[in-house]
């Protein structure tokens, strides 16, 4: 095949040879170019060949170009269509635009570059819309296809976020919490979840999501505390172009993109009042007016937010409105922090062992016995995202597979939560559990106790046994029950 055959082709229509061959020079490098000198020459070669772009000057002999390409646009509607006079009467390019459908309308005397830059354009656009209407035509064939995709997806992100992936130990705090979750779920209440910083309150949000009615439309994230309350409102109402400096373009906010599904408010006890307000109009109306709108938008979400303040307290200070407190409250549910479930700890170290080594580049990182017991005798005043963090710096600082605990950091190996904790709860009472039944704090304290002894025997069983009053058969069962001996 010649490499003029694969060349885009255009056709040059004027009566003036000499304008035929200067477009022709300014063009034959990158296109295939046929001339004609007037409508009947050029009807002929359309009928021959298959032209991408036509050139066609508006007054000729007999047809205008104007009326010419409105008989091209009807025949052969591919075509992108270029007008070129020199004459400037606004009655021919309206028509031109109107009923010939041009696509351009260039004057003379025209630019080489120009006139390149234009046709270029022009078979770009032909083969967009040759593209465009072929997806048009798969998308209509396909829709069971889609169809199918889709419902895939959705089952597969429900099985991601299910209540059962959300990592615990048989018999820990949170199975009460997700029982209530999943009764909460499949009824249309607003959620507000409760708890510490890193844990996990999102999870518990998106797994709500997956297990309501609403699983098929969006879940939306906006943290309340990580931007100003005017860029805030934006955010989640949106605006109109010329709003304010900087809106360049209309901007849907998260309510309006996530409706049909659930937005999660994180964070929401540290909005102001002022932005509180506007946040409960949007609630009780069902509706929202983007910044700089006339008019309002209705919207159907479901909110759940989130927090770590205690919101009734922030009520009472006159912090956070009370009516706004009451909407968003539908149902509380509160996530108890790790410290009060250190059964949790080893299932969910190891998944993190196994998430972050692959981010890694470590899937084969796994966690000695001594490490897991480091990471059980430690309080965690930041929750799974501070035990997270401490996984990614040791297997980070670790040379095998097998991450021991010398890798952890010093606050760690010696079960020391720092000095914020401390300064609140006691440096030793730290670590205790807070909640649970009398046989779930009894365990932890016991796996507290026997962790810091073969800490401070450098896991010498026979030493540590003897301090504790066990047989060396006794402690090994023991350390197996709580997970500190793999």
């Amino acid at each position: 095949m010649k490499l003029a055959d694969t060349l885009p082709t255009v056709l040059v229509v004027d009566d003036e040879v000499r304008s035929q061959e200067v477009m022709r020079r300014t063009l034959d490098e990158d296109f295939t170019v046929y001339t004609a000198g007037d409508a009947d020459e050029a009807r002929e070669r359309l009928e021959r060949t298959d032209i991408s772009v036509i050139l066609c000057d508006q007054r000729m002999p007999g047809l205008t170009g104007v009326l010419f390409l409105k008989e091209v646009r009807e025949r052969w509607p591919d075509t992108v269509r270029i007008v070129i006079s020199g004459y400037t009467d606004s009655e021919d390019i309206i028509a031109g635009i109107n009923e010939a459908g041009i696509y351009q309308y260039i004057l003379k005397p025209w630019i080489p570059d120009h006139l390149l830059a234009t046709v270029r354009n022009a078979v770009e656009a032909q083969t967009l819309q040759r593209d465009t209407n072929r997806l048009h035509l798969e998308l209509r064939s396909s829709t069971p296809v889609l169809r199918q995709r889709a419902t895939a997806k959705l089952t597969r992100a429900r099985s991601i976020f299910d209540f059962d992936r959300i990592e615990r130990a048989p018999g820990s705090p949170l199975d009460a919490v997700c029982e209530v979750a999943v009764r909460v779920a499949r009824y249309d209440l607003s959620v507000l979840v409760l708890g510490e910083s890193g844990t996990g309150k999102e999870l518990l949000a998106r797994a709500v999501h997956y297990a309501s009615p609403r699983a098929a439309g969006a879940f939306v994230v906006e943290n309340c505390a990580a931007i100003p309350d005017t860029l805030l409102e934006s955010e989640l109402f949106g605006h109109k172009r010329g709003a304010f400096t900087g809106a360049y373009e209309d901007h849907p906010g998260l309510f309006q993109r996530a409706n049909g599904g659930t937005v999660f408010l994180d964070e929401i006890g540290e909005t102001s009042p002022a932005f509180q307000v506007r946040l409960l109009r949007v609630l009780q109306e069902r509706e929202v007016r983007p910044v700089g709108a006339a008019h309002s938008v209705p919207v159907d979400v479901r909110v759940v937010a989130a927090t770590h303040r205690d919101l009734e307290q922030r009520v009472s200070e006159g912090l956070f409105r009370e009516d706004l407190y009451y909407r968003i409250a539908g149902v509380s549910i509160t996530v108890p922090p790790l410290r009060e479930r250190a059964g949790d700890i080893a299932p969910i170290a190891r998944r993190l062992v196994h998430e972050v080594g692959a981010e890694l580049g470590r899937p084969g990182a796994t966690l000695s016995d001594e490490a897991l017991a480091c990471l059980m005798g430690y309080p965690w005043p930041g929750n799974i995202r501070e035990l997270r963090n401490e996984i990614a710096r040791a297997i980070a600082l670790s040379d095998d597979d097998v991450v021991g605990a010398q890798a952890f950091s010093l606050r760690v190996l010696h079960g020391q939560a720092g000095l914020a904790t401390a300064s609140q709860a006691g440096s030793n009472a730290a670590a205790l559990p807070r909640s649970g039944t009398l046989s779930e704090r009894l365990d932890a304290i016991e796996a507290m106790v026997l962790r810091e002894t073969l800490l401070r025997h450098r896991w010498n069983k026979t030493r540590a046994a003897t301090e504790l009053g066990l047989s060396r058969v006794g402690l090994r069962g023991k350390m197996a029950r709580f997970g500190l001996e793999g």
